[in-house]
């Protein structure tokens, strides 16, 4: 009976993988195996992963458009159908349609196809995203135009903004003329306060910013207590600066800790900003020497207080290990063996980098055996491959809680939290860099000669600004920040956004070059 069971579920995973692979002659006739008798439409409409993911949106996920068009003209599967991927740690579902999975990952003709077929491009996930918001962030104007020409909605909101917003938190100007030419509110804000241009200038996006200044943007604009100017001289870039001076940027609003923005500047160590700054900004009383030399000294000697007080402080996990050890079932020695049989398939799976087999294989290992840490580690660099770092965090966290004396579940659970970091859009949110800080430095602590683990030893240096409030954000996306923005930024907004380095990670899931002990490393077995 259970030898049935693994059966079926091996062949739901081929036919999901011939889904993504565009191998259509596998996926019918896997589905054929699979149909006890309902029909062909309704066995492939029910076959989906833990995530409610069906062939569908595999499919439209991977730009698979012939298999999208025998799934919807030959069977007859609702074009608009939602998922259900689930967000762990917020407890919720992102829950969408085929549409938002094609557009997100920038496939045009499958975009396309599914509009024609009657998809609505008007149907957001919960958390608000639309097939415009994903396409207007990685600048696909062919697909965002024929989007608004099938009624998408130029100004729909989600929880990081508009489609406007989403554009200019990536840089991407093209997108954002399209979106301006069709009437988008250039003075949208999310319910944190974030406007495109706070966004533009988050992204170090000059080009962005100049459209923005001329269709009338606010420049004097305010989220978390701070104004675009605060965000450019934290920054650094001295083009920004000026052109916010230029447009009417008052440079005496201070935030809410009552810095104005070159005492920001200052404590950034960023000169040329101060000096920018310096002739337009009325006297600071508080500090004793107001010169340009006078307000960085100060200014570094208060970030230097406040950093000793940012240290990281020793944990001692120890009271609640024992309370995992003491809940952890008993597992017998048959679901061990079993356990160990669906680990290695998924090792395989991993080798040859089908990582949807390899997480399904893991999860199937972890039921049977919930005690084992490395397949939990497995499963969780399998979700990062998968760009879901949600899910990797996860089991990063599960799999340090339940082995807290291992380095590489520290180093899970802190690269977890540095691709998630990365793979935000943009918004006003509390940052989480101090936990995968810590998360990377109790590994080194358990093992100072781990390479990966000590290449990531930045975290302990990285400074924010108002890292104890919020932080207004835009994470680049990587092309761009490769074509341009990295030019716009210094050393020390590098080391912000996690260097170029960590955002190369993001984008190509985690699959960059590794030394041998790090590969190794990646495919641990216990």
């Amino acid at each position: 009976m259970a030898s049935d069971a693994l059966a079926a579920r091996e062949k739901v995973q081929q036919f999901l993988t011939a889904a993504c692979l565009g191998n259509l002659d596998l996926l019918k006739n896997t589905a054929s195996q699979l149909d006890e008798g309902k029909g062909m439409s309704k066995t492939v409409a029910d076959i989906k992963d833990a995530n409610k993911r069906g062939a569908l949106h595999f499919a439209a996920r991977e730009g698979q458009t012939e298999v999208c068009k025998y799934l919807i003209e030959e069977l007859k599967l609702d074009v608009d159908t939602k998922d259900e991927d689930e967000i762990e740690e917020k407890k919720s579902t992102i829950a969408e349609t085929p549409l938002v999975h094609a557009a997100r990952q920038g496939h045009t003709a499958t975009g396309k196809y599914l509009l024609d077929q009657g998809a609505n491009p008007g149907i957001p996930s919960d958390l608000g995203a639309t097939a415009l918001h994903h396409s207007a962030g990685i600048g696909n104007i062919e697909l965002m135009e024929y989007l608004l020409s099938k009624g998408a909605e130029v100004d729909s909101q989600s929880d990081a903004g508009t489609p406007l917003i989403w554009a200019a938190g990536h840089g991407q100007q093209d997108a954002l003329k399209v979106l301006l030419k069709h009437h988008a509110n250039p003075n949208c804000e999310t319910e944190d306060g974030v406007t495109p241009l706070l966004s533009s200038v988050a992204a170090g996006s000059l080009a962005c910013l100049e459209l923005l200044v001329q269709v009338g943007a606010d420049v004097n604009v305010t989220a978390g207590g701070a104004t675009p100017l605060h965000i450019a001289a934290d920054i650094g870039s001295p083009e920004i600066l000026n052109r916010l001076l230029e447009a009417g940027a008052d440079p005496n609003i201070t935030d809410e800790d009552g810095q104005k923005p070159i005492q920001v500047a200052a404590a950034r160590g960023n000169r040329a900003a101060v000096e920018i700054l310096f002739p337009l900004t009325t006297k600071v009383q508080s500090i004793p020497e107001w010169t340009v030399d006078g307000i960085l000294a100060h200014m570094q000697s208060e970030a230097s207080k406040e950093e000793e007080i940012r240290k990281v402080k020793d944990v001692d996990p120890s009271e609640d290990t024992e309370t995992l050890k003491r809940d952890l079932p008993e597992v017998s020695p048959e679901a061990k063996e079993r356990a160990a049989e669906a680990k290695s398939r998924g090792d395989d799976a991993f080798k040859r980098k089908e990582y949807l087999t390899a997480v399904n294989d893991y999860t199937q290992a972890i039921d049977l055996d919930p005690t084992n840490a490395a397949v939990l580690s497995n499963r969780s660099l399998c979700w990062m491959r998968l760009g879901q770092p949600d899910q990797a965090l996860a089991d990063g966290k599960a799999c340090r809680e339940l082995k807290p004396d291992w380095p590489k579940a520290w180093y899970r659970e802190g690269a977890a939290l540095r691709l998630l970091q990365a793979c935000l859009l943009f918004s006003v949110v509390p940052w989480r860099f101090d936990e995968a800080a810590n998360s990377f430095y109790e590994g080194v602590k358990l093992d100072p000669e781990n390479k990966e683990l000590g290449s990531s030893r930045c975290w302990e240096k990285v400074s924010w600004y108002r890292s104890e409030k919020i932080i207004i954000v835009a994470i680049a996306n990587t092309s761009v920040l490769g074509r341009g923005t990295e030019k716009a930024v210094d050393e020390k907004l590098c080391w912000f956004f996690f260097c170029l380095h960590i955002l190369e990670e993001a984008a190509n899931q985690i699959s960059c070059t590794k030394s041998p002990r790090g590969r190794k490393e990646d495919e641990e077995k216990e």
